[in-house]
């Protein structure tokens, strides 16, 4: 199924499921696995996201889900309060299916953790004439279009073949799967395949390909106390998790055991990601005019492939909301990036 027939789906369901705005306190949360989200895993297991949901007097479920466009969907239906995406998909599927949506944490960018890898082939012209299997329209199908600008090809020179995350890897050992553009921890795997050649990686447009938590704004907005108890767990596990101490290593071997792999394995994938671990870092981040421009680059790809949805004139039919100003048309904006519950923790007022 592509992604513009779930986002079909999902606007269908929008309207019958989309989260009442009213204050609550329960709330549900979902993510998927990779390795700049794994700490959400860990904050339901170890208790730290209880313990912030207590502060402030609310009860959150942190639910993980396999699939990852699928746990997208069940955001933008109404099925959870919030959910760990990317940016551009947080473009293409909620705000696109009228779903107004906040870009809470700004957890990180993506700094090599996506790529393409050719199997038996070891250099990115190569590709041409291929089959390459990805998550049809999602990050790794702009971050091929990206590279294939690179080298002076476009989509026409390939051909793309849909494929689910949870589906990857065991679509690349088959012989005839010989290119695909995955993320971690599937990129891992798949990268120490034999004769597997990493020819292109998000190290190569840096900040464009961001990871979030998103919550719909209309919760957040009558319910600020979700927004203060995820922030404040999210930064209590990024202080922890950092370094050579033993807290940090006993974190960090939990997270890469929740992802299939072991402390080395997940270890170089952090490598590969500007993690924030410092909320003023993140602060200055969304407030930097690269957000903006970078959701431009976002927008015009998603318009280009059809997923601003069929009434969507040009590029700028949705209003992307950003502190530098927002891209696109303001009168119909439905993603929002905000500094604020981020600038809370880094001021130690949550």
């Amino acid at each position: 199924m592509t992604r513009k027939l779930y986002t079909t789906i999902t606007l269908l369901f929008s309207l019958a499921f989309t989260p009442v705005a009213f204050a609550k306190d329960t709330f549900n949360v979902c993510w998927s696995i990779y390795v700049g989200w794994m700490p959400w895993g860990y904050a339901e297991d170890s208790g730290i996201i209880d313990k912030w949901a207590d502060k402030y007097g609310i009860d959150i479920n942190v639910v993980q889900i396999n699939d990852y466009i699928e746990s997208i969907n069940q955001y933008t239906a109404g099925q959870y309060d919030a959910c760990a995406m990317t940016n551009m998909d947080a473009l293409t599927i909620p705000a696109a299916g009228g779903v107004d949506s906040t870009a809470l944490i700004v957890g990180d960018f993506s700094n090599g953790n996506d790529g393409i890898v050719l199997k038996g082939k070891d250099k990115l012209e190569d590709i041409k004439g291929q089959k390459v299997n990805l998550v049809e329209l999602s990050v790794s199908h702009y971050m091929l279009a990206r590279a294939l600008e690179t080298v002076g090809m476009t989509e026409r020179d390939l051909t793309v073949v849909n494929t689910s995350d949870a589906d990857m890897v065991s679509a690349y050992t088959s012989d005839d799967v010989t290119a695909v553009a995955t993320w971690n921890p599937l990129l891992s795997e798949i990268k120490a395949m034999p004769d597997s050649h990493l020819v292109f990686d998000s190290s190569k447009i840096p900040g464009e390909i961001i990871d979030l938590m998103v919550v719909n704004t209309d919760v957040l907005k009558e319910n600020p106390k979700l927004g203060k108890a995820l922030t404040g767990a999210w930064y209590e596990i990024m202080s922890k998790m950092q370094g050579d101490g033993d807290e940090a290593i006993k974190i960090r071997k939990a997270l890469a055991d929740a992802s299939g792999t072991d402390l080395a394995g997940y270890d170089s994938q952090l490598d590969s990601t500007r993690m924030f671990y410092d909320p003023a870092k993140a602060v200055d981040f969304v407030n930097g005019t690269e957000l903006k421009e970078t959701m431009q680059k976002v927008a015009e790809f998603s318009f280009e492939h059809g997923l601003l949805g069929e009434g969507a004139p040009d590029a700028t039919f949705i209003g992307v909301e950003t502190p530098a100003g927002t891209y696109g048309n303001s009168g119909n904006t439905q993603l929002r990036f905000t500094p604020d519950y981020m600038k809370m923790a880094a001021d130690g007022d949550l």
